[in-house]
């Protein structure tokens, strides 16, 4: 690696010397300095773009051109007349202002190239071309080249450190905005424009009178011919695996059509190389786009997640085996009607191994007795976890938009999705023994949304806003025991199953119904140019039902319903059933704003009054807690300039838990080992939320700068009272009177020089948690720090390479034991395009992980070499190899808020494969 850092500077330090500098101002015809002016330099030799530049606030522009050159300057601002000259190049810097004068005439300096990068309001346009060296395959790649632009370790889309929460294409929604489905599959050679949309607001007629700087979107324009004819590629993959009975096999359609008047998007996907579109848990948190009108209230209610809890990373997979069919549409039969809608059907096999060490804390049972070892709960435990998991998803939505004019929109939404999930797990303990799990449910939920918006007159918007869920769950856990150690039958004994069995059969059969109405109804009154009220009339309704019911198959095939003799803590006995709970909850709210605009300043207080319900049937006993709250909220925004801003915002949040925190009966939640029971007295958490954000983008020097810091305090906390019996937890729920703390502080610069791009990012967080553990209250606190610099070269011809450094150090202080966890992360990318015809593509990291002394080091490396004519040719040929220094495992260490951990996670082993791809 030290051989290439020093070939980058090389490379960097030729390049600078060999270039001079010209700068100047850009002024109107009466001397105004023009900000946001565009100047480009085309070499008069090559006929190729050599440098651009955007002016600043006070008109000034620098290029970086070759010395003893010519070249062809044009200049150019919105409404003025652009400007050609020639000019010619020695070896000393040149100064040299330009004066626009409105265009008057009919005629005009043809632009030869278009400015890779220009600024227009609130909208930032790529000119994708200006970016691409011809190594790029899919969006993603292009997105990557782009200053201000960062694929995150999540594959989603990040402009200036806010998540690109919608992305069109055409201004056409790709499968609802989703960014992760188009960067993996959106080709790059029909990327023409990307459009980054700041403060984009969904809906036009309150562009005005809303706060929408925390929204970004991004629309791809695609290239002239695209439209009205189908694209895309067609990919065929095979390959070997080091067993020779492995058969690897890709098969990749993605198929795309765009007209004015309807387009059609067709993605599938079947492999078992563990290359996927979307990811299980891509699919589970695939909203469709759905936003709760009550999200800006004030109160939070949580339904809960009673699906697959495992749901595996395909990165710590042993084997990988997906389908997935997707389909997505638009149709707008008039210019007043728009409907579109998509189908996703996602089907994956994985199968898992890991091996674990839990080392526990030391708990007192009693403050004045010191800490012995002996009485250290639970005992350290060594874990073999083999499973496999089978999961089959079905998501379909259909929108509809209607706007007869500038006055009307009328919106409907509905999402419904279903899902046959299994996970089949063998868990061996040191403490336990041997046991066989599985998991088993098939929930569905459906999902509407109507949305009416209505522009009175000028001053007056009204907006209202309704969302309906049902969901429905079922989840089913068997686990069997062989118990060799005996350190289940305390617990057993407890649950009250018969230990007279050669293994224990234990069961559980759950269902949880959920129905939720989240509606609002907004009034805007417009007072002046610079301020507005907003008035919110808004309710929440929900309701959910609960059934569980623990038993345990005997030997000889018949079921037991156990009898428990564990008690709640009040000392009533527990049953092994949750038999017809129910949970109501309802708020009623008024909510107030007033935004004004000052100068550069606009504020925007508020407050809202709530009447809240809570009410929970069960055991033939009804608790109901009714109270009123009012919680304010604050936002201050500064813009400094266009592209520089300064936000502050505060609020005050209610959370309330679902109904399984509440039901009193007892439930294996997460498996055999963690056992709880539900507080139906629970109330609401109270949170007090800061939040401080600076941006800037400044075209002229080609910075980018972004920093943050948040922080919350939560009164009130659900929080769990845990009890151990070896590794068994029993744990209920309680409203603690000890605050709970997070703090973070994040930022990133971004300078580009020339051809390379210079990249430093940075991140602290902070935790205090409150825990209550065998009757004693501990305090958990975590601290963290990250820092990773980063450089990129984005040469057209050259090669290319992207440095990168990642370091962070987490240290752990749970009372009685403080651990540091250090991570250090170099890594390597490296693409050259040679010939017009040869792409070569490889990644390397290399991951050092240092915890108590020891250290343990792996490394990832991929690469692959493409195959094509020339850059329009139809067919290409590629070889892929990835893991190809065939590591095992994966090694990953950290702190739980009870034990520090060490993982071997073991992963897919060396696949080569050779694939051919056909382009549309």
């Amino acid at each position: 690696m030290k051989n290439i850092i020093t070939l980058l500077c090389l490379v960097v330090a030729s390049n600078t010397f060999a270039q001079i500098k010209m700068q100047g101002v850009v002024k109107d015809s009466i001397g105004t300095p023009l900000e946001l002016a565009n100047v480009i330099a085309i070499n008069q030799e090559t006929n190729g773009l050599e440098s651009y530049a955007v002016t600043n606030d006070q008109g000034k522009y620098i290029l970086s051109l070759g010395k003893n050159g010519k070249y062809k300057l044009q200049v150019s601002y919105i409404g003025l007349k652009s400007l050609e000259e020639v000019i010619s190049t020695a070896e000393v810097d040149i100064t040299k202002d330009f004066t626009l004068m409105p265009d008057n005439s009919l005629d005009a300096v043809e632009l030869t190239y278009e400015m890779p990068v220009t600024v227009k309001g609130d909208t930032i346009v790529y000119n994708a071309d200006s970016f691409k060296n011809g190594s790029e395959r899919k969006l993603e790649d292009v997105l990557k080249k782009l200053p201000g632009v960062e694929i995150n370790d999540n594959g989603q889309i990040e402009v200036e450190g806010k998540t690109v929460n919608k992305l069109m294409v055409n201004g056409k929604d790709f499968f609802d905005g989703d960014t992760k489905l188009a960067t993996k599959n959106i080709p790059s050679n029909a990327v023409d424009k990307v459009q980054v949309l700041r403060n984009y607001a969904e809906v036009g007629q309150l562009s005005g009178v809303q706060n929408n700087q925390d929204n970004v979107a991004i629309n791809i324009k695609l290239k002239e011919g695209k439209e009205n004819f189908w694209f895309g590629d067609v990919t065929a993959g095979a390959g070997t695996a080091p067993s020779p009975n492995d058969e690897l096999y890709l098969v990749q359609p993605k198929l795309f059509y765009y007209s004015p008047k309807y387009s059609i998007n067709l993605i599938g996907d079947m492999n078992n190389i563990g290359e996927v579109a979307l990811t299980n848990r891509d699919l589970r948190g695939f909203g469709g786009g759905f936003r709760l009108p009550s999200r800006t209230s004030g109160t939070n209610i949580n339904l809960g997640d009673n699906g697959l809890g495992g749901l595996t990373s395909i990165a710590n997979a042993q084997e990988v085996i997906t389908k997935l069919m997707s389909a997505n549409f638009s149709y707008s039969p008039n210019k007043a009607l728009d409907l579109s809608g998509f189908l996703i059907y996602n089907s994956s096999r994985l199968r898992t191994r890991e091996e674990s060490f839990f080392d526990y804390i030391e708990i007192e049972d009693d403050p004045s007795t010191p800490i012995d070892e002996s009485t250290t709960i639970p005992p350290d435990e060594e874990t073999i976890s083999t499973g496999r998991e089978a999961t089959n998803q079905f998501i379909a939505k259909l929108s509809a938009s209607y706007k007869p004019n500038v006055n009307n929109q009328l919106d409907y939404d509905l999402l419904a999705r279903t899902s046959d999930d299994e996970e089949r797990q063998n868990l061996f303990s040191s403490v336990v023994g041997n046991t066989n799990q599985v998991d088993q449910v098939k929930p569905f939920s459906i999902n509407q949304n109507l949305n009416y918006y209505y522009t009175l007159n000028e001053n007056n918007i009204f907006a209202f806003e309704a969302q309906h869920l049902i969901k429905d769950e079922d989840p089913f856990y068997n686990a069997i025991l062989d118990d060799e150690n005996d350190a289940f039958d305390n617990t057993a004994t407890g649950l009250g199953l018969d230990l007279n069995q050669l293994s224990y059969d234990l069961n559980q059969e759950r269902r949880v119904k959920s129905n939720q109405l989240d509606a609002k109804l907004d009034y805007y009154n417009i007072l002046n140019s610079k301020s507005n009220i907003n008035l919110t009339l808004g309710t929440i309704f929900s309701n959910q039902k609960f059934n569980s019911n623990i038993f345990q198959f005997l030997d000889n095939g018949t079921r037991l319903d156990p009898t428990p003799t564990l008690t709640n803590l009040e000392g009533n006995p527990l049953n092994a059933f949750n038999d017809d709970v129910e949970y109501r909850f309802s708020d009623v709210y008024l909510g107030v704003h007033y935004r004004f605009k000052t100068g550069k300043l606009t504020l925007t207080p508020g407050v809202s009054f709530h009447a809240y319900s809570n009410q929970n049937t069960q055991n033939g006993d009804t608790f109901k807690d009714n109270f009123f709250n009012v919680l304010p909220d604050f936002e201050a925004r500064i813009q400094f300039k266009k592209s520089e801003s300064l936000q502050f915002n505060y609020n005050m949040q209610n959370t309330f838990t679902d109904v399984t925190n509440i039901a009193e009966g007892l439930v294996l939640q997460g498996g055999f080992n963690n056992i709880q029971f539900g507080n139906p007295e629970l109330q609401n958490a109270l949170s007090h939320n800061f939040r401080l954000f600076y941006s800037s983008f400044n075209l002229f020097n080609y910075t980018n700068v972004f920093a943050g810091a948040n922080y919350s305090k939560n009164e009130d906390q659900i929080r769990g009272l845990t009890n151990f019996e070896s590794v068994i937890r029993t744990s209920t729920f309680f409203n603690s009177q000890f605050a709970d703390e997070n703090a973070s502080l994040f930022g990133r610069v971004e300078r580009t020089f020339g051809k390379i791009r210079a990249r430093f990012g940075t991140n602290f967080n902070y935790s205090k948690l409150n825990q209550f553990i065998q009757g004693r209250q501990t305090l958990n606190e975590q601290f963290s720090q990250t820092y990773t610099p980063e450089l990129r070269t984005n040469f057209r011809e050259a090669p290319n390479v992207r440095l990168r450094y990642r370091f962070t150090e987490t240290n752990n202080d749970q009372g009685n034991n403080i651990t540091k966890f250090i991570t250090r992360a170099p890594s390597i990318e490296f693409d050259a395009y040679i010939w017009d015809a040869l792409t070569f593509v490889t990644e390397f990291t290399y991951n050092e992980q240092e915890s108590a002394g020891q250290t343990d080091v792996f490394k990832t490396w991929d690469a692959s070499l493409r195959y094509r004519k020339d850059r329009d040719a139809k067919w290409e040929y590629s070889l892929r190899a990835s893991n190809i220094l065939d590591i095992d495992s994966n090694i990953s260490n950290g702190a739980g808020t009870i034990s520090v951990f060490s993982s071997e996670t073991f992963i897919q082993p060396r696949f080569i494969t050779f694939r051919l791809t056909y382009t549309l």
